[in-house]
This record gives C-alpha cells, sequence and structure tokens, in this order.
C-alpha cells in the first residue's frame, strides 16, 4: 500500500498520521520508519478510562492512533475539558520534561493508543535532532490550540463556541487527510460539549437548538450535520492560522 497525504500506509500504521498536512511531508522513509518504530507497545482504552492521572509520575508518552482523548482538570467535583486530541496527536510530549501532569488524559470513546518510553525519547534528543524539532513543533502547537480555546471562551458565545470546536476538528482531521464530508461523527455527549466550552448543560443544550434554528449546522449524539462547512466556519469567526497548516514553511528557516 502506498503512502497517501494521512501517511496511514502498511509500513506506518501507528504513527502515519504523525505531522501529516504539516511536517511529515519533508521526512525520509529512514526518519518515518525510525518514528514508527518509537512505539512499544499499543494499548486499547474503553470510553471514560483514565490513561493518566493529574500528578502521577509518568516514564512514557502516548500517541493517539485512533479515536479521542481528552484532556481534563476536575475540581470541587466539577469537570473542565482543556483539549480534545485526534489520531496523529502525540499527547502527552511535555511529560518528558515535566515528568507529571496538571491534569487528566481520558478516553473519549474507544480508543488505540501506541506508547513511547522517555529513554527512547531522550536518544531522538540525542541522535535524530529534525525528529527531536518536528515533537517541539508538535509541542509548541498544542500551545497554540490551548490559546485560541482561551480565547473563544472570551469572545464567543455558547453556539459560536461549539460550532468552532466542529470547525476546528473539522480543519484538523482535513489535514491528516481525514475528509468529513457532510458529518463529523464524534463520541462526545452533551455534558462533554458543556464542559469544553464553558457552560451548563442546559446552557449547551440550548446552543446546540440555537445552531439547528439558524440551519447552519444539527448535532444529533456528538455527530454534526451540516450542509456547508464554510458558513459554519464563518458563524464560528474560525480562521485556521493557528494550527499552522503551513507548518513546513520552517523548512525556509533552515530546517535541515
Amino acid at each position: 500500500m502506498t503512502e497517501g497525504k494521512t501517511g496511514k500506509s502498511d509500513r506506518y500504521p501507528l504513527t502515519g498520521d504523525f505531522l501529516a498536512g504539516r511536517l511529515r511531508q519533508h521526512f525520509g522513509e529512514d526518519d518515518l520508519s525510525y518514528i514508527e518504530g518509537l512505539v512499544e507497545t499499543v494499548d486499547h482504552h474503553e470510553d471514560g478510562e483514565q490513561l493518566i492521572a493529574r500528578g502521577d509520575i509518568t516514564h512514557r508518552s502516548t500517541i493517539l492512533v485512533e479515536g479521542f482523548i481528552f484532556r481534563t482538570i476536575t475540581r470541587d467535583d466539577k469537570r473542565f475539558i482543556v483539549g480534545v486530541h485526534i489520531p496523529g496527536d502525540f499527547v502527552d510530549l511535555h511529560g518528558f520534561a515535566l515528568k507529571r501532569l496538571d491534569h487528566n488524559l481520558v478516553a473519549a470513546g474507544r480508543i488505540e493508543v501506541g506508547c513511547v518510553s522517555h529513554d527512547s525519547l531522550r536518544k531522538v534528543l540525542q541522535d535524530r535532532p529534525n525528529i527531536a524539532r518536528a515533537m517541539w513543533f508538535a509541542t509548541l502547537l498544542d500551545a497554540a490550540i490551548h490559546r485560541k480555546w482561551i480565547q473563544i471562551l472570551e469572545q464567543l458565545d455558547a453556539p459560536r463556541r461549539i460550532a468552532h470546536l466542529y470547525a476546528e476538528l473539522h480543519h484538523r482531521f482535513d489535514l491528516i487527510g481525514r475528509q468529513m464530508n457532510r458529518a463529523l461523527r464524534t463520541p462526545f455527549t452533551q455534558l462533554d460539549l458543556a464542559d469544553m466550552c464553558g457552560v451548563s448543560a442546559i446552557h449547551a443544550n440550548r446552543a446546540v437548538g440555537k445552531l439547528r434554528e439558524t440551519g447552519i449546522a444539527e448535532i444529533r449524539r456528538g455527530d454534526l450535520y451540516t450542509d456547508d462547512w464554510d458558513k459554519l466556519k464563518q458563524f464560528a469567526c474560525f480562521d485556521p492560522d493557528y494550527l499552522y497548516g503551513d507548518g513546513p514553511l520552517l523548512l525556509r528557516e533552515g530546517w535541515e
């Protein structure tokens, strides 16, 4: 099987989506094989299962192969979802430097993950500077997404926050070559949407109803349906620049 835009192939079944649509096309076969070989074990987790708890000491990092992962913080019995990951994301690379996380990693639906030991990541720093820089880029991309989430919480009302969430996911899936036409399917519950957008479940329900009333989109059991993604993105004030789909421009500054 030849490698397509996603990078998925028989050769790279676990890491083929890593930085697809950004830097991946500039890796040679040797680097791609090296990245695939970093995965030492493959785990499966069910919906709601916690991969890492806040404060736990960690000795490995996780790349998401299939499914969705939430970053969550719980305080006074209230859950806050502060990030969502899709296939190809190296979810907790920053745990290599920090050794513990200030949040939880939780499966959203059934997931498949690949695990990379921190000893292996230490060798990447020593022996593969291009790969190490790409991983640094991935952690900086996570930070850019987090900043955007903070901005939309301050700037947008609840219907637009929910629309922005799906617009972002649509663009991120497109970058890894998983095009969503009329429907974007997720395992998200209405409570998940509320906890991602910083509103109550009742407020989230009203926001979902507002989206339906506008005719822009309809959300049923976590799946968003729309006939016009451009219109949805315009409604959400979505600008994809923060997702760095032009990542390869870094090459002009001397990537090699």
